[in-house]
């Protein structure tokens, strides 16, 4: 956070905010990369620039995407109208109304239904979300430690060790595949002349990232994905797919931004 921002609870944030982008390393796969991937967040001046930060995998954009101008959303700094908030809880509503529905929910939602299982999501019951927000900060956060509240109840049924352990998430290897398996393929698709002839990307900024992910450094590998699809979209599809891509992702991201939201605290 910053020192220009004179709230004294977010000046005395700055702490929390820490166990929050590094939670208790000795239980965090991968600690290095991440403290690394958080690092530069700390000169965040708002919640918003902060969770903007914390959900983008390239922080400017501008600089990789030719004459880029990014949408207005919470990521690039829409604020919620939300009042009464810390900012510590500015970022969950943030979470609640963007992360969730638009990434986490959503993927869950299509790979079931492509399986045709239906699936439940329990803490989200609109009873526990409701409580979540009555109850103060510091039951979810204390010590450094997150979902407190959650841990004492589990640890009343939940032997200690199954709780404490590092975080199962369901990702793939992607940085192991791109330096095996996929290497080739990535590097035909980053090549430096043909981005520069495609005209989409500015190649330097680019091929430094992907050049550093082959000398081993990790954390980068799914930056470079996101270009990596674009660019096996774009050998699939042709430029001329270009425009009316570019045109259905404007009116989504508008109507996401233009997305009502209700204060999740329950004030004015």
């Amino acid at each position: 956070m910053t020192s220009a921002l004179v709230a004294p609870r977010w000046r005395n944030g700055a702490a929390a905010g820490a166990s929050f982008a590094v939670p208790e390393l000795a239980h965090v796969r991968d600690a290095g990369a991440k403290i690394q991937q958080r690092a530069s967040l700390f000169g965040s001046g708002s919640a918003t620039e902060l969770y903007g930060g914390i959900v983008s995998l390239w922080l400017d954009p501008d600089a990789v995407v030719v004459g880029a101008t990014e949408p207005s959303s919470l990521a690039t700094g829409a604020a919620l109208p939300l009042r009464g908030l810390g900012p510590f809880e500015q970022m969950m509503a943030a979470d609640m109304v963007s992360y969730l529905p638009d990434d986490i929910l959503v993927k869950v939602d299509r790979a079931a239904m492509a399986v045709s299982l239906e699936t439940r999501v329990p803490l989200l019951d609109h009873r526990v979300v409701e409580f979540a927000w009555r109850i103060p900060l510091e039951y979810k956060v204390r010590e450094g430690q997150t979902k407190w509240i959650l841990r004492q109840v589990l640890q009343r049924h939940v032997p200690r060790e199954l709780i404490e352990r590092p975080k199962m998430g369901f990702g793939v290897p992607i940085g192991e595949w791109l330096r095996g398996p996929l290497r080739d393929w990535a590097e035909a698709l980053l090549d430096e002349r043909r981005l520069a002839e495609e005209g989409y990307f500015r190649p330097k900024p680019i091929r430094r990232a992907w050049e550093t992910h082959l000398r081993g450094v990790s954390g980068g590998e799914h930056r470079l994905w996101t270009v990596l699809m674009f660019q096996s979209w774009l050998e699939e599809n042709g430029a001329g797919s270009i425009a009316s891509a570019g045109a259905s992702a404007a009116r989504l991201a508008e109507a996401s931004a233009n997305r009502p939201a209700e204060n999740p605290a329950g004030g004015a």
